[in-house]
């Protein structure tokens, strides 16, 4: 990644009003970047926007390429918290859904895990600016830090398309293990693409984030993925067409 990608973001971060924002956040992602220039590390997972130091803006990337408030609602519907529920969301991201789950659930009790140090500081941030208490672990990729059967529901948004092939199979195996028995699994994540304009627009996001984790999606292979872990067929419940593809949301129950 070039050097003056990196300059670019300081700058823009600089030129950033500050006004609703922490300020003492912004300094701190100001300084997390001036360190990419002192040598970038290699990197073990694809952070939220294909690199590091997008994080920052990875919101804001949501706000101005998708319609937000639509998919995020979707999501929240489909996986339907319902009061003493336990719920995992699977790549917690910023906390975005976490706290609309929250919201429209206060008895519900939920959890995230994710494998970006990064991401956590700023989902952290978020949840203690919507005063919401609630676990967030971090791991290494593999194992889950749950015993069997610990979930009622576990949901994940926008995370397998960045996932290669066996990972993939390893996040779905280990979703399935933490999942009681009739423990439902919701996905939602880019889609095949309804048609060739949706299919031309997905092109950015594999830009992006890459081809070799993106082609599965765009092809349509994440009932698969999902039913080679043990799931029974996953069926695709819904989809919303948007300015960069199509975004399909997934439901399954682990047989009993």
């Amino acid at each position: 990644m070039s050097v003056w990608v990196v300059v670019a973001s300081i700058i823009w971060q600089l030129l950033l009003p500050k006004n609703g924002f922490d300020n003492k956040y912004h300094d701190f992602a100001i300084t997390q970047n001036l360190k990419q220039l002192k040598g970038m590390e290699n990197q073990k997972y694809i952070p939220a926007l294909g690199y590091d130091f997008l994080s920052d803006y990875y919101d804001f990337a949501i706000k101005l390429t998708m319609p937000e408030s639509k998919f995020r609602e979707k999501l929240a519907d489909w996986v339907d918290p319902q009061p003493g529920e336990h719920i995992l969301e699977f790549g917690f991201g910023t906390a975005a859904n976490l706290v609309l789950l929250k919201q429209k659930q206060g008895q519900v009790i939920l959890e995230g895990v994710d494998i970006d140090p990064k991401i956590l500081a700023i989902a952290e941030h978020k949840l203690a600016k919507y005063q919401i208490e609630l676990p967030l672990h971090l791991y290494d990729g593999k194992i889950l830090p749950f015993a069997d059967s610990s979930f009622d529901k576990v949901y994940s948004s926008l995370v397998f398309h960045q996932l290669d092939a066996p990972t993939k199979t390893t996040a779905l195996i280990e979703l399935h293990r933490v999942l009681k028995p009739n423990g439902k699994l919701i996905i939602a994540d880019w889609g095949k693409a309804k048609n060739r304009h949706m299919r031309t627009a997905f092109y950015l996001v594999q830009l992006l984030d890459g081809f070799k984790t993106t082609n599965d999606n765009v092809k349509g292979l994440m009932p698969d993925f999902i039913r080679k872990a043990g799931f029974p067929v996953a069926a695709e419940v819904d989809f919303i067409n948007t300015m960069i593809g199509t975004f399909s949301y997934y439901k399954v129950a682990k047989e009993a």
